[in-house]
């Protein structure tokens, strides 16, 4: 994340478990695509739940705070939002049409990391790769409507 985001907690206390934030991390665990904070809500709306927008926003910046979710930056600008089922390091593949993801191992990327960070004299590296493409539902789709 950007080091522009703030948070509200000043010492490393763990964030309080609240009704909003079991809710809002179960709604996650049950997708496996990213999701916006306004998709979100709306999944608590249509489900009969109450969180204001303000509550998802805030509590998804905890969770990607404590790496509980990974995020990632839509081509519109906007963050999504993802509960990894993997929690070792790893990688995804993200449809640009759908936002269908997939966790990846990244074997030759973790050597290349490490090759070019010693190159330059860094010790350390990390990273993080995602890959964009077409997933093969929408390719057919596209495919059909033309």
């Amino acid at each position: 994340m950007s080091a522009e985001r703030s948070t509200t907690q000043d010492t490393k206390t763990p964030p309080r478990n609240t009704r909003q934030r079991r809710l809002i991390k179960q709604t996650l665990g049950e997708g496996r695509d990213f999701r916006t904070a306004q998709q979100l809500h709306a999944e608590l709306v249509t489900a009969g739940e109450h969180a204001s927008l303000a509550t998802v926003y805030r509590v998804l910046n905890s969770l990607a705070d404590t790496g509980e979710v990974d995020t990632w930056r839509t081509p519109e600008g906007e963050m999504a939002y993802r509960r990894c089922l993997t929690i070792r390091h790893h990688h995804h593949l993200i449809c640009r049409d759908c936002g269908r993801t997939v966790e990846v191992s990244g074997g030759p990327a973790e050597k290349w990391a490490e090759s070019i960070a010693s190159e330059h004299g860094f010790i350390r590296p990390e990273h993080h790769v995602e890959i964009f493409g077409t997933c093969t539902e929408c390719a057919a789709r596209e495919s059909g409507a033309g």
